[in-house]
């Protein structure tokens, strides 16, 4: 009996000492699985501190386009990365018809126009299965944060407007500025046509949730344009990337809320009078747009072809170039939110 037990404690005791060592093992190996996954994201979303740590940057020439609300990293950071790398030649492309955008951009990567593009919306569904059926795929790669802004003319005067006005505007439900605090005449909305960019989609899908224009809405094919219009029309608004209108001399951005007590302006406060500019310009109010309080963001993307030739390895460098802390800081100062 005393060797029966003698056994049988023996026995429970080797059995304690394999489930411990291999719980030890498990928890120690999962810990390491973990640290490794964390080690590789770090990794892959790491891309240096200046333009010439970024490796496999290939040479040649590659056109590349797609969203207008890109051109001012096109002017002011594309040039910067041009000169450290002058092998690696970007050529801007407008669409063979009708007017740049982040669609049509899309468009012309599908049809082998572009080696990359850049978009101001995210890759729609039926996108990425033209892709597949073109016998590759598409990734979308951010880069940046933009906000939408509200221009209107010079000498309105109201506090600001709230999410759900700027929809009846556009919607054609609310037709007279006098209706949420300002003077009695027309409110007349200009916007791009749906299909000219990804600024509209963007628009159409989160501030008019889906809905048509309305028949008052007056379409502009350009920002530059509509601006203008803007500018000279008495109750004119028009909506567009923060970069665009924040800075301009000759319309003036309105603050923007979910709630008529919280607006919070496009611009850093105070506003600077427009009779200052361009001596002096009002600064999009990057610290709003960064932490979410401006209540319409989004992020600027470049969509890269997935198909082991030299045009992926150009989307993939140009979106790396960007996120170094040099293109960061580019970035910021074309006035965009940096992403990192």
């Amino acid at each position: 009996m005393k060797n029966e037990t003698t056994v049988l404690i023996l026995a429970l005791l080797i059995t304690a000492a394999v489930v411990g060592g291999g719980a030890w093992w498990f928890i120690n190996n999962q810990s390491g699985f973990k640290s490794n996954q964390n080690n590789q994201q770090a990794t892959s979303t790491s891309s240096g501190d200046s333009f010439a740590e970024v490796e496999n940057v290939p040479s040649g020439l590659f056109s590349y386009g797609g969203s207008t609300t890109w051109a001012p990293i096109r002017k002011d950071v594309d040039p910067s990365i041009q000169t450290v790398w002058p092998k690696f030649q970007l050529r801007y492309t407008d669409p063979p018809s009708g007017a740049p955008g982040s669609g049509s951009g899309i468009k012309m990567l599908l049809n082998n126009q572009l080696a990359f593009s850049q978009s101001s919306r995210s890759l729609k569904d039926e996108e990425y299965q033209q892709a597949q059926r073109r016998g590759f795929t598409l990734k979308e790669i951010p880069v940046a944060i933009d906000a939408i802004a509200i221009a209107t003319h010079p000498a309105l005067k109201v506090s600001g407007i709230t999410i759900a006005q700027l929809k009846d505007i556009y919607t054609g439900k609310l037709t007279n500025w006098s209706k949420i605090g300002g003077p009695n005449s027309p409110i007349i909305p200009f916007s791009r046509r749906l299909e000219e960019g990804g600024t509209i989609e963007f628009f159409v899908e989160n501030v008019l949730d889906g809905e048509k224009f309305g028949a008052n809405v007056k379409f502009i094919s350009r920002t530059t344009e509509a601006l203008r219009q803007v500018a000279a029309t008495p109750g004119g608004i028009y909506y567009a990337s923060a970069p665009e209108v924040v800075g301009q001399c000759t319309v003036k951005p309105i603050p923007l809320g979910k709630t008529s007590n919280k607006l919070i302006p496009p611009y850093q406060e105070p506003f600077v009078p427009l009779s200052q500019c361009p001596a002096q310009r009002n600064q999009v109010n990057k610290a709003a747009v960064q932490s979410g309080e401006y209540p319409i963001t989004r992020r600027l993307l470049v969509i890269v072809k997935q198909n082991n030739q030299i045009d992926e390895q150009a989307g993939e460098a140009y979106a790396k170039l960007l996120l170094t802390n040099q293109g960061q800081s580019a970035i910021d100062k074309a006035g965009f939110v940096s992403i990192r």
